[in-house]
């Protein structure tokens, strides 16, 4: 090996001395190429076009500059021919290479080019590939290894690749026949009109390709419609939860003339059926848990004695005093113009309400989800809770059957279990909560079954009977075996779908996913560029807290998205579970990095080492973060235990800002409080790093010291 890289040493230097004693560089100048061109123009511009297809088929960096010196050798149209046809010859081959040979190797290598590419794809077919040869958004060459591994036939990447980088082949070869022109390369011979117009195409030409992109677009959406000559308003928001109010709270600031269209109440789900009233009741079941465990710490409360009415009334007191941060009087007060009703778009411009019609130049959609029935026999007929109407219970139910073990089941099953019912948790996958990982799922899962929630995994509903007031289910597990199992009510916890029928989006052309939220791109567009969408209604997450964050991205893009736009950045988004423990995460889990491949570092701290929760006897849980391997590079992390979703919010300040695990353990954190479990989970991920030769080096330096 060593011989062989010696070899490969002296004949480089034997070629570069050859090359300078011969004058090798005649053969590169410019004046040799045209001359050459001058006598045998068909052989110059062959071997110019095989280099060409050579460079861009085997993903060479430099076909730039080789397009620049085609115009500087060949001129505008010559230049423009030959170049138009290698490059698109030169991409469909490392396409090709891609697709039939290379296809692990491009999938390791551009994995984050991938996904963004695989969406567009999806979304806009041959019109994406279109838009990435117009506005270099990723390299041109990663552009063909990537595209070879979706399914676009080969045709047809061939002759959009050959129109899609037409516009800038042009640009670039009038680069070069601009700077060939150049006689004397001084500032006077350099900065000619002709020269300078060429480069600031060039600076200009991807911002241009966005603006023809975003125009032809646009065309196509509204294409049929007639843009109003008059406004009623500068944005109308329709439904006011969480997205909706924060939206119309940005308009309103800014002083845009906006309108805000909600046909039930003020607030939506989180106020109303949602996070206020599940938080309310999960704080009056840990008040009987704490009075039970009192005598733990030495003091006797008695028994607890549970008044359900009380529980539900007070529930709906702490609506109630919530309710004016979202009310009609505060945003009327605010600018924003409240109306009752239901909307139906009747135009991309224009709203139906109620019989009413308002046009605003944008329109953002933030009208939420809602629990999802699924057609099982019997479920319909017996009315099943909801997360909607469980808030109208006066009567606490003795025996509790909830389906589905995601957030809202394990929140709910812990604090009706608490509360007093009998609580049967049926969950058709192998674990509770089965997007989290199964450490941190398993505690959760332990806590309720240890409280008494009799818990059913990989089990389904399959039929509910009623006979008057006696009420059974039939549950079929793996190895069908049913199960009856009878019960007072049901609450089911399925998901929840977005709400977008009956708004006339389906008329108006706007897409939707597979999942029926609105399709949005990363500014919160839907297809139709005059409506947004934020919230639910648009997903990916169904958080109060996301609704919010997109909503503020809805807002400012709908109101000055001519000027400037913003993205919304997801890379940060907490999740919390106020199951008892809490379960709180932001990034990555293990279960998601194992399916994207990536190679992390796991490290946990447990938190029965933590001093402050052995004080407060709740030593119970972990924080557990994933690492770039090699690096203190967060890329997830969960805490669980009590008060995880504040502890989650250190991880969230540090992913945002590219903060590592060195820096939270540089950090002073007050003792002792149950902050101090982020500290220790850094110093066991720096306890991996120490560098043990060096330590071993120390320990014999201090020995040395000591005589010995």
């Amino acid at each position: 090996m060593a011989i062989s890289k010696y070899l490969l040493i002296v004949v480089i230097c034997l070629a570069a001395s050859a090359f300078l004693v011969f004058d090798g560089q005649q053969y590169l100048s410019l004046g040799f190429f045209r001359d050459l061109y001058a006598q045998q123009p068909q052989l110059t511009a062959l071997v110019y076009f095989l280099i060409y297809i050579l460079v861009t088929g085997l993903s060479l960096p430099g076909a730039a500059l080789l397009t620049i010196i085609g115009g500087m050798i060949f001129g505008l149209w010559v230049g423009i021919v030959i170049v138009s046809f290698a490059s698109s010859i030169g991409a469909t081959l490392a396409f090709l290479a891609s697709r039939f040979i290379l296809k692990g190797w491009v999938q390791r290598k551009f994995a984050r080019y991938l996904r963004a590419i695989n969406q567009g794809m999806e979304e806009d077919g041959g019109f994406y590939l279109f838009s990435l040869r117009l506005i270099p958004i990723f390299p041109f060459w990663a552009i063909n290894l990537a595209m070879g591994l979706t399914p676009i036939r080969a045709s047809t990447f061939y002759w959009v690749s050959q129109l899609g980088m037409l516009a800038g082949t042009i640009v670039f070869i009038n680069a070069g026949v601009s700077l060939g022109a150049v006689e004397e390369f001084s500032a006077a011979g350099i900065l000619t009109p002709q020269l300078i117009l060429s480069f600031t195409l060039l600076a200009l030409f991807p911002w241009l390709g966005r603006q023809l992109v975003a125009l032809a677009k646009r065309r196509v959406a509204l294409a049929g419609y007639r843009r109003p000559k008059r406004f009623d308003a500068n944005l109308l928001v329709i439904g006011a939860g969480s997205a909706g109010l924060v939206s119309a709270y940005i308009a309103a600031t800014v002083k845009a003339k906006v309108m805000l269209v909600e046909k039930a109440a003020m607030g939506g789900d989180c106020l109303n059926t949602g996070c206020v009233p599940s938080k309310a009741l999960i704080r009056a079941a840990k008040s009987v848990v704490e009075i039970e465990r009192a005598r733990e710490f030495g003091v006797d409360g008695g028994t607890a004695r549970v008044d359900f009415a009380a529980v539900m009334g007070r529930v709906h007191q702490v609506i109630k005093e919530i309710q004016p941060h979202d009310s009609v009087e505060r945003f009327t007060d605010l600018g924003v113009d409240c109306i009752a009703g239901e909307a139906r778009f009747v135009s991309p411009w224009e709203v139906e309400i109620d019989g009413r019609m308002i046009s605003a130049e944008k329109i953002i959609l933030a009208t939420g989800a809602s629990p999802i029935i699924p057609p099982i026999p019997g479920l319909a007929d017996i009315g099943p809770l909801t997360s909607e109407n469980l808030w109208q219970l006066q009567i606490l139910p003795q025996r509790l059957l909830i389906m589905g073990g995601g957030a809202i089941g394990c929140e709910m099953a812990q604090a009706f279990q608490r509360l007093g019912s009998q609580v049967i948790l049926v969950e058709a996958m192998s674990q509770l909560l089965p997007s989290e990982d199964e450490d941190l799922a398993a505690g959760v899962s332990d806590s309720l079954s240890g409280e008494g929630v009799q818990i059913m995994t990989s089990h389904k509903l399959v039929s509910v009977t009623s006979e008057g007031a006696e009420r059974s289910a039939v549950l079929s597990g793996t190895a069908n075996n049913n199960i009856t199992v009878e019960f007072d009510h049901i609450l089911v916890a399925v998901g929840r779908r977005a709400n977008t029928s009956g708004f006339g989006l389906q008329e108006l052309g706007v897409e939707l996913n597979k999942d029926a939220t609105v399709s949005v791109d990363r500014y919160l567009r839907t297809s139709c560029p005059t409506i947004f969408a934020c919230g639910d209604v648009a997903g990916p997450y169904q958080l109060t807290h996301a609704a919010g964050h997109q909503a503020w991205f809805a807002g400012v893009n709908a109101l000055f998205g001519q000027f400037k736009k913003f993205a919304a950045d997801y890379r940060v988004m907490p999740q919390v579970i106020f199951t008892d423990p809490q379960l709180a995460r932001v990034g990555l889990n293990e279960l998601e990095a194992v399916a994207q491949g990536l190679d992390v570092e796991v490290t946990v701290y447990d938190l029965a080492d933590l001093d402050r929760a052995i004080v407060d006897g709740d030593a119970k849980g972990m924080v557990k973060v994933l690492t770039a391997a090699g690096t203190d590079r967060i890329l997830g992390a969960a805490v669980l235990g009590p008060q995880a979703g504040e502890l989650i919010t250190q991880f969230v300040t540090a992913m945002k800002h590219n903060l590592g695990l060195n820096k939270i353990l540089g950090l002073i954190h007050s003792y002792p409080t149950l902050s101090e479990a982020n500290k220790y989970v850094a110093g066991e991920w720096k306890r991996k790093h120490m560098p043990q030769r060096l330590l071993r080096l120390a320990e014999k330096y201090y020995r040395w010291k000591l005589g010995r």
